[in-house]
């Protein structure tokens, strides 16, 4: 498999991703963070990848780091958090 750097800008100059969905996963201790960024506008241009954070605030920064280097509208981001116990201490 070939990877490929993220394709930031169309032929046009606009951002290539409008979508945003990101999964933030407690796993022992730790927190890994799965995005998607994708184009409604134009089909094909879908990237995605995986990123493991020490802290729920550290996942938080990398979606909002996301969201504003592609210029994604907060109405196109969608999130899912999964705890295994959301009473532990842990900040949401």
């Amino acid at each position: 498999m070939k990877a490929s750097p993220f394709l930031t800008e169309s032929e046009i100059g606009t951002s290539a991703y409008t979508h945003l969905f990101a999964c933030v996963t407690e796993e022992d201790g730790s927190f890994s963070v799965q995005v998607r960024l994708s184009n409604t506008v134009k089909g094909g241009n879908t990237a995605w990848g995986e990123e493991v954070t020490d802290c729920f605030e550290t996942a938080s920064m990398l979606i909002a780091a996301l969201a504003a280097e592609f210029s994604i509208p907060t109405e196109h981001i969608r999130i899912e958090i999964r705890m295994h116990n959301s009473t532990d201490g842990t900040r949401h």
